[in-house]
């Protein structure tokens, strides 16, 4: 898995958790599906994304170091 998708698992994941929370803790967890949200467009203009420095610093690769999938 590469970086990148690496950064779309854990956004879906934090939105589902937030979901999760919304329906058994309280509402105010929408706070956290917002702030995906917003972290995901703001890192589209400025193309800082915390989540990549953390999945880079966990070893992961970026798409054009991930291994090919072709078994010529």
């Amino acid at each position: 898995m590469s970086v990148e998708n690496g950064v779309r698992v854990m956004a879906g994941a934090m939105v589902l958790i937030s979901v999760v929370l919304v329906l058994l803790v309280s509402p105010w967890f929408l706070a956290l599906t917002a702030f995906v949200g917003l972290n995901l467009i703001q890192s589209a203009f400025t193309g800082f994304c915390p989540a990549q420095s953390i999945l880079r610093k966990l070893g992961l690769p970026s798409s054009c170091q991930a291994p090919s999938k072709d078994t010529h």
